[in-house]
Formats: structure tokens, C-alpha cells, sequence
């Protein structure tokens, strides 16, 4: 398939640059496979279309304050660093600005008293540098004090106190993502205590977002497109909850391409979820034959996106692409902050 058959014109405006006032006002569309129709809900309206016997599978990642801004400790250049995958210990996968400033064996420090500071250990990929990290105390805390939440390059505006709390869902737990399941920004702790109540059950799975999914397709035929790996755990709990639920033929719904991601690569030749932790690089695109998931959740995304191709693989590229440019027409918020859509 081309790269042009995922492609769509959205207007710039339609970009959501802040939050929606609470969580579950966003608007919600739906789309019915079985009968092709579309309808114009609000997400608090989920409510309506989950069944007792459903799951919902949630990525219970929590996005770290990635983005460091430093000074070069032999000329006092001003760098900036992006952490993008923790590989052992204190050293990590960075991306830095401007590149051509920094080094093997340069040091940047990040703190006025020392406390954290680093040294560039050697390049990586795609013009990446591998990092060590020195600090006084505990690092997850240290960047809480000095880091940034890194919101995506189509956010055109600093971050602010505001996103530390908007830019996680509220069901986050274990640090490790560099980018938000935006899907899951929708719900509330209401919210899920009323989905909870309703019967539906909720299986929780980690898969920490790295900078890849902000990445373009670079390549004209998509299936010559090489995903980056991301970190993903399931534990016995939560596997057990999803294989209950689909050996009891009930829907598995997912919450976001990452959550879907995650259970298709843990997932058995027949269909079983396995507990355990893992490395995916998996490319769901048109043809993909899914083995756990029945329906989605999901944001709107970019153009040409790996994103779009995975949403596709789960319905129709075309009827998709037709109903982005009804999201358009109707003026919803796309992207990150922006509104939902749950494919039933």
C-alpha cells in the first residue's frame, strides 16, 4: 500500500492545542462496522455502547518530565535534551539540541547545585546520543523538579503546571512514557467507577510511548516501514481478566493503539494473552488479522500515520479516510488533545 492512501487535508485550526474543560465533555463519534453508521456523541456517552460481559484494556503508563534544558560545562552552551528510552541503569537513549554541540565525552548539567548532570557516551541511531546520568538523590524526582512534559511538536506552546496533570490519565501508575495514550486522557475516575458499577470489566497493561510515535513514514509503500521498539508488561491479573473474558465471548476493547499493541504482541498464534514483559516493534496495517482485539477507542490522528494504518487494519481504509472528513466537517479536535472515537 502507498503512503498517499492514509493521507487527509485538516485544516490547522483543528489541531486542539489545550484540553477539553473536563476530560469526559470531549466529543465522542461512533462508527458501527456491522452497519456502516456514524453518530455524534460526547464520551461520558460511552457508557452507552459497553456491555456487562466487555473489557476494556488500559495503558497504565504515567509520561515522565522528559525534556531537560542544560548547560555545556566547557563552553556554556544552552543544550536540550529529550530522554526517549531508558536502556539499564542511569544511562538512556536522548535526543539533544542543537547535536552538532554535543559530544562523546561531553558533560551537561542540568541543576545549578550539581545534582544531576550527565555525559554523552556515545552517538546512537538516527542521530541519538546515549547518556549516563549523574545525580544526588532519587532521578524520578530529580526530573519531576527540572524536567519538562514533553507534548507533542504539532502543540505549539510551551508546556505548563496545567499538562502535568492533563497530559497523564488519571489511571497512570508506572513511569517510562515520553508521550501520553492519549485515548485514555478521556475518562474520569467517575467515569470508570460508573463503567465498573455497570458490570464491564477493566484490565490494566503497560507499554511506555516512546518518540516513535511522533516519526513519520519516511517510505513511499508502507509495509517497508521499520516501527522503533517500545517496553511492554502484562501481569497474571490483568492476562487472565482479558483471556476470561474472550474464552466468555465478550468484547475486548481497547483503549488507545498502544494498549492494542501491546496485547497483539503478547498474544498467542490462537488468541491467548501472555503474562510477561516484552519488546514490540509490531506494525499493524491494512491485512493484519487481529487475534485479542474486537473494537477501539482512539483518538484522531496525523496524516500518513502509523496510527491511522492501525485504525484501518480494524475496519476500512476507505470508510476511514470518509469518516476523518466527516470529523473534519463537523469540526472536531484532532490529535492528542483533541476528541475520540470508538469503532464498535
Amino acid at each position: 500500500m502507498h503512503i498517499t492512501d492514509f493521507n487527509y487535508d485538516l485544516p490547522v485550526e483543528l489541531i486542539a492545542q489545550h484540553p477539553a474543560d473536563k476530560r469526559d465533555k470531549s466529543r465522542l463519534l461512533i462508527v458501527d462496522r456491522k452497519n456502516g453508521s456514524i453518530e455524534h456523541r460526547h464520551f461520558y456517552d460511552i457508557l452507552d455502547y459497553l456491555n456487562p460481559d466487555d473489557c476494556l484494556i488500559m495503558n497504565n503508563s504515567k509520561v515522565i518530565p522528559a525534556r531537560l534544558f542544560g548547560i555545556k560545562e566547557k563552553t556554556g552552551a544552552r543544550v536540550e535534551f529529550l530522554l526517549i528510552k531508558h536502556i539499564k541503569d542511569n544511562i538512556w537513549e536522548t535526543m539533544v539540541r542543537p547535536g552538532k554541540r554535543l559530544h562523546k565525552g561531553d558533560r551537561v548539567s542540568f541543576t545549578v547545585d550539581g545534582t544531576l548532570s550527565a555525559e554523552i557516551l556515545e552517538n546512537g541511531e538516527g542521530g541519538t546520543r546515549i547518556v549516563s546520568f549523574q545525580h544526588d538523590g532519587n532521578f524520578l524526582d530529580l526530573l519531576d523538579r527540572v524536567g519538562k512534559i514533553p507534548l507533542p511538536p504539532y502543540i505549539e506552546r510551551e508546556s505548563d503546571d496545567e499538562d502535568k496533570i492533563r497530559y497523564q490519565t488519571v489511571y497512570c501508575k508506572k513511569e517510562g512514557s515520553v508521550a501520553a495514550p492519549t485515548a485514555g486522557l478521556h475518562f474520569t475516575n467517575e467515569l470508570i467507577e460508573r463503567i465498573k458499577q455497570k458490570g464491564t470489566k477493566i484490565a490494566y497493561v503497560t507499554l511506555h510511548v516512546g518518540i516513535g510515535t511522533f516519526r513519520p513514514v519516511k517510505c513511499d509503500k508502507i509495509e517497508d516501514h521499520k516501527m522503533h521498539f517500545e517496553e511492554y508488561e502484562i501481569d497474571e491479573k490483568n492476562a487472565d481478566i482479558i483471556n476470561q473474558t474472550k474464552k466468555a465471548g465478550g468484547r475486548i476493547i481497547s483503549v488507545g493503539t498502544t494498549s492494542t499493541r501491546t496485547v497483539e504482541s503478547a498474544a498467542s498464534h490462537e488468541g491467548i494473552v501472555q503474562a510477561g514483559r516484552g519488546s514490540t516493534g509490531i506494525f499493524i496495517y491494512p491485512g493484519y488479522k487481529f487475534k485479542v482485539i474486537d473494537s477501539l477507542i482512539t483518538n484522531f490522528h496525523l496524516p500518513k500515520s502509523t496510527l491511522l494504518m492501525l485504525v484501518s487494519a480494524l475496519y476500512n481504509r476507505e470508510k476511514i479516510i470518509q469518516i476523518y472528513e466527516e470529523a473534519v466537517e463537523k469540526k472536531y479536535r484532532f490529535f492528542s488533545y483533541g476528541d475520540a472515537m470508538f469503532i464498535i
